[in-house]
């Protein structure tokens, strides 16, 4: 009599796979309880497979080694470094402005040992943690007082609670700003407590439309600069120190909200030129806020500079608080404002900067030294070619102005159109180090303005999986 054989009866237990080789150092780098879970996940799927084709052939090291993918994947983190080839410099989903090494290692020597972070050394007593940056930025900006929260919008936030709480702040209708990731000035104003009070028109306001809207319950006059958008042709606008003396003759403070803030003139470095604090503090601006992050050139912050009694309110703000920044982040702040005493040295060790300032003929030849490369990993799958391009400042940092740079244009092969181009970059997107290019006119394309790591870049390659 024939018995049909038990498809099951070759399965191992868990504890002979746990005392194979293979999986012996698998516990030894993730640890018992998560190899067990994954032996487990693995011989399910198995049985599974089984069940549906009891003569399928599989092998213990089939199982070991999928147990180690497993594993891999789900141990690795989410947030990855990725080469970034979009063009745009300060991208806002690839993280902005990358730090300084000084700034990096200055982060390093605070996260495993205790800090002075809110302890006075020479007092021997509590301590205020914007004192680490308050020296720095005022002596930079020629402010008063500073202060630091998480991020500009922050900064905005706490501003308006603190001095326009149910009161009203007049901006012109054409400053009223949205930035990326659904962040509105209309809105900030509303969660802060604040009235917007819109004056002007969407291309011209007029010193007269400020000065109508003025009435008891108005707070403080705002300007908000239209860091990531330009309105052209027929324009009017007041000059800052015109809005200033009304704010002031009032008796009410005047704001300027800079957004992507910068402490130099970019211009001396040959770039598009942008509004500075220390300008608008000059012109009679009593609080300038801007983001550490952009132009800057350091993490996530946002920066509130100006009158010392107007920042002693902001600061006393129980909000303030909840807004606050961490250790890492003044200690990568401070080490990124210290660069500014040097500007002399700026352009070599201040990232955002080098980046923006690199040679479109330098780029150039580092696409050219890469072509073959890619050409090879490609394998006849695209056709791969050197082309001009232009790159951005991003962030909503100088919208109109790009910047001259040279790229790497990938085309698919064959039939597939929107699809191949897809699982092209996809297949880099894939990659240890994830390549994140830009789809433009039926192709893939890789500017390289962004790219400093080319032995890095050039040596993943062979693991392009098409």
């Amino acid at each position: 009599m024939h018995h049909p054989v038990n498809p099951y009866a070759r399965l191992p237990s868990i504890d002979s796979l746990l005392d194979r080789p293979d999986i012996a150092d698998l516990k030894e780098r993730y640890g018992h309880t998560a190899v067990v879970a994954a032996l487990r996940a693995e011989l399910a799927g198995l049985r599974e497979a089984l069940a549906a084709r009891p003569d399928l052939e599989w092998r213990i090291k089939q199982v070991a080694a999928s147990c180690r993918k497993r594993l891999q994947a789900e141990f690795m983190p989410t947030l990855r470094p990725v080469f970034n080839l979009t063009g745009t410099v300060l991208h806002t989903n690839l993280g902005r402005a990358l730090l300084a090494e000084e700034a990096v290692e200055a982060v390093l020597a605070v996260l495993a040992r205790p800090s002075n972070l809110e302890y006075d050394l020479d007092k021997a007593k509590r301590g205020d943690r914007d004192d680490h940056v308050d020296g720095l930025i005022r002596e930079l900006t020629g402010a008063e007082a500073a202060t630091v929260v998480n991020n500009n919008a922050a900064a905005v936030f706490l501003l308006l609670n603190t001095l326009a709480l149910r009161k009203e702040v007049i901006v012109s209708r054409g400053e009223l700003i949205e930035i990326g990731g659904a962040f509105r000035i209309p809105d900030i104003m509303s969660r802060a407590g604040a009235k917007l009070r819109e004056v002007g028109t969407t291309n011209r306001t007029h010193r007269k439309d400020y000065a109508e809207a003025l009435n008891p319950r108005t707070a403080l006059i705002m300007k908000v600069h239209r860091s990531n958008y330009a309105i052209e042709g027929f324009t009017a606008s007041v000059p800052v120190e015109q809005l200033a003396d009304l704010a002031h003759d009032k008796g009410l403070p005047f704001v300027e909200d800079l957004g992507s803030g910068t402490l130099i003139d970019l211009s001396a470095y040959g770039l598009p030129k942008e509004p500075t604090p220390q300008q608008a503090l000059a012109k009679g601006t009593d609080l300038v806020s801007f983001s550490g992050d952009k132009l800057l050139g350091g993490p996530q912050a946002g920066i509130i500079v100006g009158n010392k009694e107007l920042i002693g309110r902001i600061k006393r703000n129980p909000l303030k608080r909840a807004l606050r920044v961490d250790k890492m982040t003044l200690a990568a702040l401070e080490a990124t404002l210290r660069l500014y005493r040097s500007p002399e040295l700026l352009s070599r060790q201040l990232s955002t900067l080098r980046l923006l300032m690199r040679a479109e003929e330098d780029i150039r030849a580092l696409a050219q030294r890469i072509l073959p490369h890619v050409q090879a990993a490609l394998n006849d799958h695209a056709e791969v070619s050197v082309g001009n391009c232009r790159s951005q400042i991003g962030s909503g940092s100088l919208p109109v102005d790009l910047l001259p740079s040279a790229c790497l244009v990938l085309k698919p092969k064959g039939k597939g159109g929107g699809r191949a181009l897809n699982r092209l970059a996809k297949a880099f997107r894939a990659l240890p180090v994830p390549v994140v290019g830009r789809l433009e006119d039926g192709a893939l394309r890789f500017d390289l303005r962004c790219l400093e790591d080319e032995a890095g870049f050039v040596e993943q390659l062979p693991r392009l999986e098409l």
